[in-house]
């Protein structure tokens, strides 16, 4: 088979690269993205390595990138995005980049200080100027009640009488700002260390004020503050410095205070110009940062990828040549070397690279190669477990499977095309969709699923007209196929009554496509026929997705050539699936097939046995009574020979999948006289062990277990899959339940919300149903589409992951991580480390 249902064929190649061409080389591989190298100095640190000064240059040269990009965010400057992808510079042009960055960097800083300095100087010269204007208030104020009372108030009775008669009380004021929350702290600080002997006034300052260090508003108060004597005068100023408070010069003569205001808005008026320049200055630096600075992260996370990966390299003993060992692609080793030679050429290196092939018992990495279709179901594969080195890989089956099962269980017309429509939508803008790069977990996640989406929907409008349901409605198409024999007024009046197919109520040919639109209206016995309907068809499709999971289990053994596996394992392992569980499918087309209301006795419908019934009586060698007087309870000639037939080679294939391997190993290890087994008796077994060398690790490896173990393993697998034959066909029964609960649902939303409004007649009921129309819609999207989508996704997931790739999927290998500059740069210059 070809790599779309397995992984591609690696290879352990060895590369010489000479040093001058080693980061060409290097560069046009990452570009390819088709070579995972490995780690040849494990147990050198990381600061010891050849290549770590540049790894730090690159480092450094990433922080001033991001200061640069921080700084345009703030501004909110856009950033050119092209969407192509610089080549990697040279190493030459690393001292040009460095240089730009430096000079950006510091210019930028530049201009952020002086630009601060600024603001700060500003900030003070209109924190003064609103003094001057608030304090020339409190000064008028004072010069208009020189009496006896306000100086009482300021220090007390004593003060008074010591100052009489007519002398002069010469205070003292300090004046400044303050954050207006700590003003009642402030003001009760004043009032108790001064011991009341101090004035205070304020004023609020309207418009907030620009903090120049991070540029928050804060709202400020102008205060000043009178005292008498030197003492006091110390004790404010602390208090004022302890608050953070801003102490001012103020003049006590109007006049100067007239020209300090004067030269302050003079002051203030030139620094508004300085500014605006300089904010000028830095955005004009920006804008010229903003066009390149994506292409310039891509550049230096382009170097810092090449030299990371020159750490994994080692020296020779003359330091001139560099040493890989890397996986490749088998099919790709023309392309990589092509993509050396192009290296080689740039670097103007005479010296040719070396890709020599090793030959290696390790297990290779597995590397599927998807597209944008295959990549999300891929992924769903990838979520359970990676594959084993060329496994059987069960993405391209699961891209029907997945959708018609999901399909089986949310199968609606109606929210099948809602599903599909959305898909569809994100299919169409994906380029412009793809290029937003949001953070939002959620809809990256319904982005990259957009297919599958599709894909559901599709198969869910498709199973919605096998149901015939639409919105829990029916489509009358091709016109129902059974006609009423009553009258009108029985029909109304009589919610019991049934339709015959015995009588010429039933045409005789079944509805052309999907259900006939009658069982819509069918209240008695609908749930009665449909439940029948999808538990049967679960049981069906459960059984074929099985054996087609225990059939792809051949195709494993026979391309590992594990010849024990597939003769003790899959062959009975088939057998018990089949003559149990495939023969109970059987039964059921046959009972379809002979029983029918129209039979003569005794193949009618009344007569038809109880297939449960049947199966139970099988599996416990015995007989039930008949469904009625005269009638068979067997459904075909022999039925009874066949059963104790199949029931018995069931039973014999349990010792078979539980001894057979097991016993043949040992066997073949007492014939070797070897223990343990060596791999010249490989072939002897019958390749048991991994047969095929070159194949790798997907065969089974028994060399090193001992043989109380190899049994111990085998009775666990024995037991795990005949018990779990039973429990997985029962699992596959959810496609029934979860399809009962959705169109119960939908029928509910219908009758409970819909036909409310749809009752209501007049102008006020075309109101009442655009009301409930929305509020319906609401429901039908948020719960049946979204939620119940969900539910049966998860469910679908869980028959894909236990039912089905139980019976052949081991998962245990490790996923191919090429070097690969694309996906160093998705990951936001995140170096992926590989052994």
């Amino acid at each position: 088979m070809g790599s779309l249902f397995r992984s591609e064929e690696m290879a352990l190649c060895q590369l010489f690269l000479q040093s001058e061409a080693a980061y060409a080389c290097v560069s046009e591989l990452g570009e390819l993205g088709l070579v995972q190298f490995r780690d040849l100095n494990p147990d050198v640190n990381a600061f010891q390595r050849k290549f770590v000064n540049e790894v730090r240059r690159c480092d450094e040269m990433e922080r001033k990138l991001r200061y640069l990009e921080k700084e345009i965010k703030k501004d909110g400057i856009p950033m050119l995005d092209t969407g192509e992808s610089p080549e990697a510079p040279q190493p030459r042009e690393m001292i040009d980049l460095e240089a730009t960055f430096e000079k950006l960097e510091n210019e930028l800083r530049e201009v952020n200080q002086n630009a601060e300095a600024l603001k700060r100087n500003f900030l003070e010269l209109t924190e003064l100027k609103h003094i001057l204007r608030k304090t020339q208030v409190f000064f008028d104020e004072m010069a208009d009640n020189q009496n006896e009372d306000e100086q009482a108030q300021l220090l007390g009775e004593e003060g008074v009488r010591a100052n009489q008669p007519g002398q002069n009380l010469k205070l003292g004021f300090v004046a400044g700002v303050i954050s207006r929350e700590k003003l009642p702290a402030f003001e009760r600080m004043l009032w108790r260390a001064c011991r009341g002997n101090v004035f205070l006034r304020q004023a609020m300052i309207e418009s907030p004020l620009e903090d120049p260090t991070n540029g928050d508003q804060v709202y400020k108060s102008v205060f000043i503050i009178f005292f008498q004597g030197d003492q006091l005068k110390t004790r404010v100023k602390k208090i004022c410095e302890g608050f953070r408070a801003t102490l001012y010069p103020c003049p006590e003569a109007p006049a100067d205070r007239r020209e300090m205001a004067m030269g302050v808005m003079t002051r203030i008026e030139d620094l508004n110009t300085v500014l605006g320049q300089t904010q000028d200055h830095r955005h004009r630096v920006l804008v010229a940062a903003a066009k390149n600075l994506k292409n310039w992260f891509v550049k230096v996370r382009k170097i810092k990828a090449i030299y990371h990966t020159l750490n994994l390299f080692n020296l020779d003993v003359t330091q001139k040549c560099l040493i890989a060992e890397c996986w490749v692609p088998l099919l790709d080793i023309e392309t990589i070397q092509l993509a050396l030679r192009r290296g080689t050429e740039r670097s103007g290196s005479s010296v040719p690279p070396i890709l020599n092939r090793m030959q290696t018992f390790e297990n290779p990495p597995t590397y599927n190669r998807t597209n944008k279709f295959t990549k999300a179901f891929q992924a769903l594969i990838d979520a359970y477990g990676v594959a084993s080195y060329r496994e059987m890989n069960p993405a391209p089956y699961t891209i029907i499977t997945f959708p018609f099962l999901f399909a089986v269980m949310f199968g609606d017309l109606g929210h099948g095309a809602i599903m599909a429509l959305f898909g569809l939508w994100m299919i169409r803008k994906e380029k412009g969709l793809a290029a937003q790069k949001t953070d939002n977990e959620i809809w990256n996640i319904f982005f990259g699923g957009r297919y599958i989406i599709f894909l559901m929907g599709v198969f869910s409008m498709y199973t919605g007209l096998i149901y015939n349901d639409i919105f829990s409605k029916s489509l009358n198409i091709f016109g129902s196929h059974w006609h009423l024999s009553y009258n009108k007024s029985t029909v109304w009046n009589n919610n019991y009554l049934q339709l015959s197919p015995a009588t010429s109520d039933y045409e005789g040919t079944p509805y052309p496509f999907g259900m006939d639109p009658i069982w819509q209206v069918a209240s008695s016995n609908k749930i009665v026929f449909q439940n029948a309907y999808k538990m049967k068809i679960s049981i069906i499709f459960g059984v074929l997705h099985m054996i087609f999971g225990v059939i792809m289990s051949w195709h494993n053994h026979t391309y590992f050539r594990n010849r024990l596996s597939l003769l003790y394992e899959f062959i009975p392992q088939l057998l018990f699936l089949v003559v149990l569980f495939f023969y109970l499918v059987l039964l059921m087309f046959i009972k379809w097939n002979r029983y029918a209301a129209t039979n003569a006795f005794p193949m009618t419908e009344a007569c038809a046995p109880s297939i449960l019934i049947t199966f139970i009586d099988m599996v416990l060698f015995k007989n039930s009574k008949a469904p009625g007087k005269d009638c068979n309870i067997y459904m075909f000639a022999g039925q009874s020979f066949f059963q104790t037939i199949f029931v018995l080679i069931a039973l014999a294939c349990i010792p078979v999948m539980l001894l057979g391997k097991p016993i043949k190993i040992m066997q073949a290890r007492k014939l070797a006289n070897v223990q343990p087994i060596t791999g010249a008796s490989d072939a002897e077994v019958g390749g048991m062990s991994n047969g095929g060398g070159s194949h790798g690790g997907g065969g089974e490896h028994h060399d090193e277990e001992e043989m109380s173990e190899i049994f111990i393993h085998q009775g666990i697998h024995t037991i795990e899959y005949v018990l779990g034959s039973v429990s997985h066909t029962a699992s596959y029964l959810r496609l029934w339940a979860l399809s009962l609960a959705h169109a119960q649902l939908a029928e509910v939303l219908w009758s409970m919300v819909l036909s409310l409004g749809l009752n209501k007649e007049g102008w006020l009921g075309g109101i009442f149903l655009t009301v409930v129309f929305a509020f319906w819609a609401v429901l039908t999207v948020g719960i049946l589409v979204l939620m119940e989508g969900l539910s049966a996704f998860l469910h679908t997931l869980r028959l894909h992951w236990v039912e089905f790739q139980s019976k052949f999927y081991m998962g245990h290998g490790y996923a191919f991580q090429p070097f690969s500059f694309d996906t160093i740069i998705e990951n936001g210059g995140a170096v992926t480390e590989t052994e």
